[in-house]
């Protein structure tokens, strides 16, 4: 995050690919830090991937959305995305840190956990939460360009405006039937866990608010020809949906997710 930020004054060709191979770095020992806490929780008889508390979660969902930034940059031949999105992974990153011991130790999966739909229900809602951070990362720059002259050395450093408005609405259009899939796999999870596909559960119902904010947001995209600002406002509402969902109903409401937080 901090050399984003440093990147956005010095705008180095060199800077840029340190940038780059730092993040790469720190995604290596992600990774490995991940593999090996799946290795030591069937090394000590519990034997699950590693998305099973709060403190996994925050753990792999900046791993994913990591990757999604640097394929997007990538594609797009920029460096100046991360500005954005890096500060949120950094915070999840930082909470994780600092979570205590409890929190953060392997445990035993409880009994509604016990199943594969555990790794097919959570990789996809995770990798559509990544989409969505990058989509909201965007839109902010996309917000912030569009409100500065086109010729100030602020907006220079980001792409064209015409390309965040095609990363936002590709992003979504990535996120979106994950999402969708992360959600089928929950209810076809719960009616095995719990005996009942869909029981309004505070998280499930945010899920699906998430879900129709976002399926606004294509059909707006598709069939009104919604682009620029009010594309981007409607991505960061979706975006505050999916921290609700993914933080805010843990802590704030009880309900049958709650072992989650």
């Amino acid at each position: 995050m901090a050399l984003y930020f440093s990147f956005s004054f010095f705008r180095n060709r060199k800077f840029g690919n340190v940038l780059t191979a730092t993040v790469i770095l720190g995604l290596f020992f992600n990774t490995i830090g991940l593999g090996l806490r799946w290795y030591e929780s069937y090394k000590i008889g519990y034997g699950h991937i590693p998305l099973s508390n709060l403190y996994e979660a925050l753990v792999s969902l900046s791993w994913t959305t990591v990757i999604l930034c640097l394929f997007v940059e990538y594609w797009y031949k920029t460096k100046s995305l991360g500005i954005l999105i890096f500060p949120l992974v950094s915070m999840a990153m930082a909470y994780a840190s600092f979570s205590s011991d409890i929190q953060s130790e392997i445990q035993p999966l409880v009994p509604a956990l016990q199943s594969n739909w555990l790794t097919y229900h959570v990789i996809t809602c995770f990798l559509a939460y990544s989409a969505f951070a990058v989509s909201f990362g965007v839109s902010i720059i996309y917000l912030f360009k569009a409100g500065k002259k086109e010729d100030s050395d602020s907006t220079g450093f980001f792409p064209a405006l015409l390309s965040l408005d095609e990363i936002i609405y590709k992003t979504v259009a990535i996120g979106f039937p994950l999402l969708s899939v992360g959600i089928i796999t929950g209810a076809v999870w719960a009616n095995y866990a719990w005996g009942t596909y869909w029981s309004w559960d505070p998280k499930e119902t945010w899920s699906l608010i998430t879900w129709f904010i976002y399926a606004a947001f294509i059909h707006a995209r598709l069939t009104r020809g919604w682009r620029g600002k009010r594309a981007a406002i409607l991505s960061i509402v979706g975006f505050g949906c999916v921290m609700f969902t993914f933080l805010g109903v843990n802590f704030l409401l009880s309900g049958l997710h709650s072992y989650a937080s």
